[in-house]
C-alpha cells in the first residue's frame, strides 16, 4: 500500500493512541520514581548496600533484557493481547512492590513490573504503526510518543517526591494500579488488534541469547559508569558481545528467526537505530551531570532539584511535534541533522556553565534535550515507516534496545571522561574519598567544616565543573559528526516518499517490503 492509498485515522485512532499514551508515561516514570523513596525504603526494609542498587537497576534489566523477546511474541499472539497481559502484570508488580515485607521481595516486584514494562513499550510503538498509516499522521504520533516519553522520565522524580510528602514509600507504586485497571478497560474497545498473519514458531532458544547478549553489556556499561574500570565489568560487556554474535547468527540462519532479517533491507531502517542509540547516548550522559550539577554543586534538595528539571520538558512537549511537522515538507535527513546540530549547541551552553549557572545550564539542558528527541522521534518515524507492519512489534523493540544501549554507553563513556578530568584537577587532595566522587568531597566537607571544608567544596566543585565541560565539548563534537554523515549519506532517503514501501525509493535495498496488518 502506498501512502497515497493509505486510509488516514479518524477520531477512533487518535482517542485509542491517546490510550496508549498512559502505559507509557508510567513505565517511562517508573524509571526514576524511586528517586526519593530510597531513604524511607531503607528505614522500612533495611536493604544491604547491593541490595538497594538491586532495588534501583532490576527494573532496568528486566526491561532492556525482555525488549526483543516480547516485540517478536507481540507480533505473533497480538500486540493489544500482549499490552493487555502487561498491563495486568504491570498493575499486580506494582501492588506487590507496594507492600513488599523485605528487600528481596521488593527487588523481585521490580523485576515482574520491568517484564510487564517490556511488554508495554515495543506494543504501544508498534500499534502506533498499525493505527497510522498516513505519512504525517504516523509521524505526528510518534513525535508525541516521543516527547511523552521524555517527559515522564522527568514527570517520576517530582512525582514520587510529592507523594511522599504525604503518603508513605508505597504510593509512588500504588498510584499505577488505577491507570492499569483502566487501560484494561478501554483497551479491548478502542484498540484494534494487530498481529503477523503468519509469523512462523516463536524460536525459544533465541530469548535466553537475546537477554545474553544485551544484559551483560547494559550491567557492565553502568558499573564502569558507577564504580570506575574493572577487569569483571569488561569481562561482563565482553561476554555479552559474544553471546550477541551467536544471537545474530541464528538470526541469520533461521527461516522463523525472532527478528527477520527483511528488516534490514531498507537502509532506513538500520540508521534509525543507530542513530537513536547516538542520540540516547548523549541524551543519558548529560542528565549524568546535570542532576550531579544541581544538587551538589548549586547545593539544592532532591525535590527542588527534580523541580528544576522540569522546566527542559517545556521546550521538548513542543519541539517534537514541530520537528514531525517540518519534516513533511523538507527532506527528513535535513531535519534529522538540524537536531544533531541543535543538541550540539546545547552542549556548548554546557560548556560555558560555572559553579553558579543555574539559567545557564537549564537553557543547556532545554536547547540539548529538544534537539535529541527531535532526533528520536524522526528516526523512529523513519525506522518504523520501513518495517512491514506485521514486524512493528520487533521494528520498535529494536529501536528501544539501541536506545537502552545507547543510554547505558552514555553514562559510562561520559561519566568516565568527566571523573578522569575530576580525578586528575583533585590529585593529591585530602581526603581520599573527596578525590573519588563529587559525593564523596561533599560528605568530606561537611565533615571537615569550616574554611577547610568550604575550600574542599569549592575546590570539588570547580573540578567537577571541569570534567562536565570536557564532556560538554566532546559530546557536541560528535553530535556535529553525526549531523554530517545524517545530511550526507540519507539525503533523498529521508523524506516520506523514500521512507514509503517502494522499491524505487531506494535501489540498494532491493525489493519492497509489505505493510498490511492482520486484525
Amino acid at each position: 500500500m502506498t501512502n497515497s492509498a493509505a486510509r488516514r485515522a479518524g477520531r477512533r485512532e487518535w482517542t485509542a493512541f491517546t490510550v496508549l499514551l498512559l502505559p507509557l508515561l508510567l513505565v517511562s516514570m517508573d524509571v526514576s520514581v524511586l528517586y526519593f523513596a530510597v531513604p524511607s525504603i531503607t528505614r522500612e526494609l533495611d536493604p544491604t548496600a547491593t541490595q538497594q542498587l538491586w532495588i534501583f537497576d532490576s527494573y532496568g534489566f528486566a526491561l532492556a533484557g525482555l525488549l526483543i523477546t516480547m516485540g517478536s511474541l507481540g507480533d505473533r499472539i497480538g500486540r493489544r493481547k500482549l499490552l493487555l497481559l502487561g498491563a495486568g502484570a504491570f498493575g499486580l508488580a506494582s501492588v506487590a512492590a507496594a507492600y513488599a515485607q523485605s528487600a528481596e521481595m521488593l527487588i523481585a516486584a521490580r523485576v515482574l513490573l520491568g517484564v510487564g514494562g517490556a511488554t508495554l513499550m515495543p506494543s504501544t510503538m508498534a500499534l502506533v504503526r498499525n493505527l497510522f498509516q498516513d505519512d504525517a499522521q504516523r509521524s505526528k504520533a510518534v513525535g508525541i510518543w516521543s516527547a511523552a516519553m521524555a517527559g515522564g522520565v522527568a514527570l517520576g522524580s517530582v512525582f514520587s517526591g510529592l507523594l511522599l510528602e504525604h503518603f508513605w514509600w508505597g504510593s509512588v507504586f500504588l498510584v499505577n494500579v488505577p491507570a492499569m485497571v483502566l487501560l484494561l478497560v478501554l483497551a479491548p474497545v478502542l484498540v484494534p488488534e494487530f498481529k503477523d498473519p503468519a509469523p512462523g514458531r516463536f524460536d525459544l532458544l533465541s530469548v535466553p541469547l537475546s537477554m545474553g547478549a544485551v544484559l551483560p553489556v547494559v550491567y557492565g556499561l553502568k558499573e564502569l559508569a558507577a564504580e570506575g574500570f574493572e577487569v569483571r565489568y569488561a569481562a561482563c560487556i565482553v561476554a555479552g558481545l559474544a553471546v550477541g554474535a551467536l544471537f545474530v547468527l541464528r538470526q541469520r540462519r533461521r527461516r522463523d528467526a525472532m527478528i527477520d532479517r527483511a528488516l534490514f533491507r531498507h537502509r532506513g531502517f538500520g540508521a534509525g537505530i543507530g542513530l537513536n542509540t547516538v542520540a540516547a547516548f548523549g541524551m543519558m550522559g548529560s542528565a549524568y551531570f546535570s542532576t550531579q550539577y544541581l544538587q551538589s554543586v548549586l547545593g539544592m534538595a532532591p525535590l527542588e532539584a527534580a523541580l528544576w528539571s522540569l522546566a527542559p520538558s517545556v521546550a521538548v512537549g513542543a519541539t517534537a511535534p514541530i520537528a514531525t511537522a517540518v519534516a513533511q515538507k523538507v527532506d527528513r535527513a535535513y531535519v534529522i541533522a538540524a537536531g544533531f546540530a541543535l543538541a550540539a549547541a546545547g552542549f556548548a551552553l554546557i560548556a560555558g556553565v560555572g559553579t553558579d549557572s543555574l539559567w545557564l545550564m537549564l537553557a543547556g539542558c532545554a536547547v540539548l534535550a529538544s534537539g535529541m528527541v527531535t532526533v528520536m522521534a524522526l528516526v523512529s518515524d523513519m525506522a518504523l515507516a520501513t518495517a512491514p507492519a506485521e514486524k512493528a512489534g520487533s521494528a520498535a523493540s529494536l529501536l528501544e534496545t539501541g536506545q537502552e544501549f545507547g543510554g547505558a554507553l552514555g553514562m559510562a563513556a561520559l561519566g568516565s571522561l568527566g571523573t578522569a578530568v575530576y580525578r586528575s584537577d583533585l590529585a593529591g587532595v585530602e581526603p581520599a574519598a573527596a578525590r573519588e566522587t563529587l559525593g564523596g568531597a561533599v560528605a568530606a566537607a561537611g565533615q571537615l567544616g569550616g574554611r577547610a571544608g568550604d575550600t574542599l567544596l569549592a575546590l570539588a566543585r570547580e573540578a567537577f565543573v571541569h570534567g562536565m565541560h570536557y564532556m560538554a565539548f566532546g559530546t557536541a563534537a560528535l553530535l556535529l559528526a553525526t549531523a554530517v554523515v545524517t545530511a550526507t549519506l540519507l539525503r533523498g532517503r529521508g523524506t516520506p516518499a523514500a521512507t514509503a514501501t517502494d522499491p524505487a525509493a531506494d535501489p540498494a535495498d532491493g525489493a519492497a517490503l509489505p505493510t498490511h496488518a492482520a486484525r
